[in-house]
């Protein structure tokens, strides 16, 4: 897609992945798609042999493909941890071609594919907003069911669980889609002190007060700490997350969450909970930690990417981009680095310059980006500044993975307020500017508007 941007403007975006986007002799800004080259998904440099042993098998693990017999469903969205997040490689995010297309009526499944998974679309999980006596509900809602599958691991012809009508509720607007975010450098990300996250937040006050950035911290109910981890930062640990993500997304209850989202007796196909230490000859040194901690261990001691020096656009574009980067503003929310503490039990993770262009915390996002979906602190149109780095070779962007085109999403960064009046909002609403309760009136506009107004403006002269 060619848009109006000036040569400038393709600057910023080549430091987006040098990230993903090139210069023309147009001057027209225009996504080339995923930059070449393949990330290798390797461990964090430093690690000790031990650790790195644990990497490999959490990695194992990660990749597997879990059936019945292992605890898969009643309710999922996918039959593996490898398979939401596998582009550009394993610990990626969603691929170009979705699994989830043919996982709903694999092995007999009987499952209707809902309309917005799509085989060219991104991998996608689904919650509604609302329930149906109008409260507020945000959780996740599974896609599929087991209802019919026969796999190597058991037999659910006769599990009578019921796939849930999506499409009617995403007709009606109450459906709210994200996709998979990346876990690269997950432990480096553990090991910025929250006092490092407040101090930044708290820097060039009067710059972001002048370009209407604000944000806050999502944090945990019970100790306080900043949470960093989804969409919304809803996760306060890796480990919190891989459990949370084994339950939800593929239907495994472990030690973090042990009750089964579907008490169907007609469907569990294996015991409760489905994985947990103990279920196995602990003499096998494979079996000494749960399936969720070498989920969470692999995440941890998987390295950041590497940004590209050269491709695309060239070296002095990129250079000229990460200028513009920070002149227009990009930089106030997306931080460039951050720093991990210095005194770390894993060494490779000590005083280390963390590059994600992120500062964890979340940010209101105005109506067009909008889920109206509530977590925590972060209210239904704040979302967790997303780290930037291996941006460059991601096939969706955005929480949900509405466009492919970088370009067009920095533009959607980019919204107006909208009325919050009406506390119990109707599960008919149909658009993202629809009321969505809070109990006070006025507009909460993008705290991106006058950053993308100056994207917006810039010029060929601002990058000779």
């Amino acid at each position: 897609m060619k848009l109006g941007f000036t040569a400038a403007s393709h600057a910023v975006l080549s430091i987006m992945a040098g990230w993903a986007i090139t210069v023309s002799a147009a001057s027209a800004a225009t996504d080339p798609g995923v930059r070449p080259g393949v990330s290798t998904g390797d461990p964090i440099a430093g690690l000790t042999a031990d650790q790195k042993t644990l990497f490999f098998l959490g990695q194992d693990n990660f990749a597997e493909k879990e059936d019945l017999g292992q605890g898969l469903g009643p309710r999922f969205n996918l039959d593996s941890c490898e398979g939401c997040h596998s582009f550009p490689t394993h610990g990626g995010s969603a691929p170009p071609v979705n699994p989830q297309a043919t996982v709903a009526t694999a092995l007999g499944a009987k499952n209707i594919l809902p309309t917005f998974i799509t085989a060219n679309g991104p991998i996608r999980e689904a919650r509604f907003k609302f329930l149906s006596n109008g409260q507020r509900d945000g959780g996740v809602h599974s896609l599929f069911v087991i209802s019919g599958r026969v796999d190597a691991g058991g037999d659910a012809s006769k599990c009578t669980a019921i796939q849930e009508d999506f499409n009617t509720q995403f007709a009606r607007g109450n459906v709210s889609t994200r996709i998979p975010t990346p876990v690269f450098g997950g432990g480096l990300m553990e090991s910025i002190p929250d006092t490092t996250l407040v101090a930044n937040l708290a820097a060039n006050a009067q710059q972001k007060s002048q370009l209407g950035i604000s944000g806050h911290f999502n944090t945990n109910g019970n100790d306080g700490r900043i949470t960093r981890f989804g969409w919304k930062a809803q996760n306060v640990s890796l480990l919190v997350f891989a459990g949370e993500a084994y339950n939800v997304e593929m239907g495994i209850t472990n030690e973090n969450f042990q009750t089964e989202r579907d008490l169907n007796p007609t469907c569990q196909t294996a015991s409760v909970p489905n994985s947990i230490i103990g279920q196995e000859s602990l003499a096998d040194a494979d079996n000494v930690l749960a399936d969720i901690e070498k989920f969470a261990v692999y995440m941890r001691f998987l390295a950041a990417p590497t940004p590209s020096t050269t491709v695309p656009g060239g070296a002095d574009s990129i250079a000229r981009g990460r200028q513009a980067f920070n002149s227009v503003g990009c930089a106030m929310c997306h931080t460039p680095s951050l720093k991990t503490t210095v005194n770390t039990t894993v060494a490779a993770f000590g005083n280390q310059t963390v590059a994600l262009f992120s500062d964890l915390a979340v940010h209101h996002m105005g109506p067009t980006l909008a889920d109206n979906v509530i977590q925590g602190s972060a209210g239904p149109d704040e979302y967790r500044t997303a780290p930037l780095w291996g941006v460059g070779q991601r096939a969706f962007f955005l929480h949900d993975g509405r466009t492919s085109d970088l370009a067009q999403a920095i533009q959607l960064h980019a919204s107006g307020g909208w009325s919050r009046n009406n506390t119990n909002a109707a599960v008919a609403d149909t658009s993202a500017t629809a009321n969505w309760g809070g109990g006070s009136s006025g507009g909460t506009p993008s705290e991106a508007n006058r950053v993308i107004a100056n994207f917006n403006a810039l010029n060929n002269a601002s990058t000779m």
